[in-house]
């Protein structure tokens, strides 16, 4: 941000506005540059009215209205830098607007800059030509390593205490902080240290990655899900497996000298119950990779403008914790109706899916997106282009041998020995059941041994299996549909 600041103040450009909630970082290099330029810096709140900072206890409150501030900014005649804090809310006011609009019109002749700093950009139609954002960015890898090297030297200074961490647990204490500001950073090791009774300990990750988790799920947008899921727990999908441990190293340093760019994403198209959403939660632990999950809904405002910033924040969140798996559930309904939102909407889902798939095409940092669609019906042809994911999949039903290794799957994770069951006609008496058809049935199976208060026997399986319609009879017409789509559209999932 500070180079963008110093080029944009030294082109004169009237108004800016730095966008962030870390007011105390980006007022330190705010003040940095000022110094560097040789430049009077002053600050205004509403709360303080107008200070200097280089003499921080002469607070002018009779600037504290806004339209007298800027007024007064107008007719001052000295070069400098004018820092208004959470200015936001007074531009509903019209006559404020237009009071800052004719500013804007004065400053671009002088040597003075307004910078608007605070966490909203809630910019008016007036304004938006006289404004110029600036992004700030959250604590890089390098920046939240001296926040933890620094904690890490007043412990040691106390000499009570011993930070018990190597070089490489300091690196991955690092990376779990990516994502946060460098007031939840320290926030967030206070509480390991409190946790672990006065050090820094090898557990600090996980007390830094609940944190982590509380603060994604405050936006709303986002969902942090504990990445538990075993590749090896999802049945099947031998094709799809190959290709994503072909990957494991993908996001590496010793990737990136090879000459491989990071992975994009899959899109998995298919019947519903067959793995997609399992796949998406298992490539992050096999990965080892922090798992967001996306609920487009979420993402749609009735304010003017908020649909579009929900996406930006969103985006930015996944990205600032980079490397790291966005999985987008069931994408088709996030944005149905596309076609038609002109007329519903006023063309909202259509700006918000398009900025969407064009960060999809053009995003540098390495965020793996993992989109699933049941309905190829509503999936817009825009996403399915070649270059918005490395790899569309077609998840069909389970073949034979898949399915003996779901049962087998599902059987052990319900503390039964499957090789005391015939799994192969277990295999053969539940064609046409997707995965989540398969489990139910052994759920169910265990209902009845439960209340007969005896162990499960093949029986238990064989008749529950007589009483389930799978859904690919229901919607036979549907999945006909749906692989002819795929033969020439998708790869399988499955060696078929």
């Amino acid at each position: 941000m500070k180079d963008d600041l110093d080029l944009y103040i030294r082109a004169r450009y009237p108004l800016l506005w730095v966008v962030t909630a870390e007011e105390p970082r980006a007022l330190k290099e705010i003040e940095s540059l000022a110094q560097t330029q040789r430049k009077r810096l002053l600050l205004w709140s509403t709360t303080v009215g107008l200070v200097n900072p280089a003499v921080p206890d002469r607070e002018d409150a009779s600037k504290r209205d806004p339209l007298v501030l800027l007024k007064t900014i107008q007719e001052d005649k000295e070069p400098g830098l004018w820092v208004l804090r959470d200015f936001h809310p007074f531009l509903k006011d019209a006559g404020v607007v237009r009071r800052l609009r004719e500013l804007a019109f004065s400053l671009g002749a002088s040597a003075k800059t307004v910078i608007l700093l605070g966490p909203v950009l809630k910019i008016p139609p007036e304004l938006e030509k006289e404004v110029t954002v600036v992004d700030f960015d959250l604590p890089t890898a390098a920046q939240l390593q001296q926040v933890v090297e620094g904690i890490i030297a007043k412990l040691q200074e106390s000499k009570r205490v011993d930070p018990g961490l190597d070089r490489r647990q300091r690196a991955r204490l690092v990376q779990a902080c990516l994502g946060l500001t460098e007031s939840e950073a320290a926030n967030a090791l206070a509480k390991a240290i409190v946790q672990a009774g006065g050090t820094l300990s090898g557990q600090a990750v996980e007390a830094v990655t609940a944190e982590k988790k509380q603060i994604i799920r405050k936006s709303g947008l986002l969902e942090y899900y504990d990445n538990t899921e075993l590749i090896d727990n999802v049945g099947g999908l031998g094709v799809l497996k190959e290709w994503l441990r072909k990957r494991v190293r993908a996001f590496t340093d010793e990737a990136r000298t090879f000459g491989l760019p990071a992975p994009k994403g899959i899109l998995l198209v298919g019947v519903q119950g067959c793995g997609k959403s399992l796949i998406a939660r298992s490539v992050a632990n096999m990965w080892r990779l922090p798992l967001l999950r996306l609920d487009a809904g979420r993402l749609f405002s009735s304010l003017v403008g908020s649909s579009e910033e929900n996406l930006r924040q969103a985006i930015k969140t996944a990205e600032s914790i980079a490397p790291a798996v966005l999985w987008v559930d069931e994408i088709e309904k996030g944005f149905a109706g596309v076609g038609s939102s002109n007329v519903s909407d006023a063309g909202t889902a259509a700006r918000v899916f398009g900025s969407f798939i064009t960060w999809l095409q053009e995003k540098q940092k390495p965020v793996f997106v993992v989109a699933t669609a049941n309905d190829i019906s509503n999936l817009p042809p825009e996403l399915v282009r070649k270059g918005r994911f490395d790899e569309i999949f077609f998840v069909d039903l389970p073949t034979v041998e898949e399915r003996a290794a779901i049962w087998r799957i599902h059987l052990a994770k319900r503390n039964r020995a499957p090789d005391q069951f015939d799994l192969t006609s277990l295999a053969m008496a539940s064609e046409g059941l997707s995965g989540a058809e398969i489990e139910q049935a052994v759920i169910a199976g265990l209902y009845e041994a439960f209340d007969a208060n005896r162990p499960l026997e093949m029986n238990d399986l064989l008749d529950v299996l007589n009483e389930t319609v799978p859904l690919s009879t229901m919607m036979s017409e549907e999945l006909r549909a749906l692989r002819a789509w795929a033969q020439q559209r998708a790869r399988p999932a499955s060696n078929r």
